[in-house]
């Protein structure tokens, strides 16, 4: 049985809401920004289906995963079919001129006790100062490619 973790983080940034969704639901290029993400490959049979492979160090993880709502410069929501359980979604919020607002949320199942180890290890933290990093350099990448400019 796993119990869930899940963290959430948004950014600001200065670019218009189609920019931000035409670059995060491009999949494939999100190792551009995500620190660990060291591969994303959409199926071409499948577009609702992508593989992962997570990068760091001396660990490696992968896992399948299917889109299971999107809504055009609003939402991108995932799940996993299979691999490293793990869910999540990108929200999108259009301030006019002065950008978007982008939200991540992930969660991941891990086995009890190891949920209480991390806990206890303050990982959690960890983890969102790491996602809050990817998000801030999705901003910069946003922002050097942005196409409306």
């Amino acid at each position: 049985m796993s119990d869930w973790l899940e963290h959430t983080v948004q950014i600001e940034v200065p670019v218009s809401i189609d920019t931000v969704w035409s670059l995060w639901s491009d999949l494939e290029q999100m190792p551009n920004w995500m620190k660990w993400i060291s591969s994303v490959k959409v199926s071409e049979s499948d577009p609702e289906i992508s593989d992962w492979m997570l990068a760091s160090g001396a660990f490696e993880f992968k896992w399948k995963s299917k889109v299971i709502k999107q809504v055009t410069n609003q939402i991108i929501q995932w799940e996993s079919v299979d691999g490293l359980p793990n869910r999540g979604a990108i929200r999108f919020y259009d301030r006019g001129e002065s950008g978007s607002i982008v939200k991540l949320t992930i969660g991941y199942g891990l086995p009890a006790i190891l949920k209480q180890v991390l806990e206890t290890l303050n990982v959690g933290r960890i983890v969102e100062t790491t996602l809050y990093a990817d998000m801030e350099r999705f901003r910069d990448y946003a922002i050097k490619h942005n196409i409306n400019q």
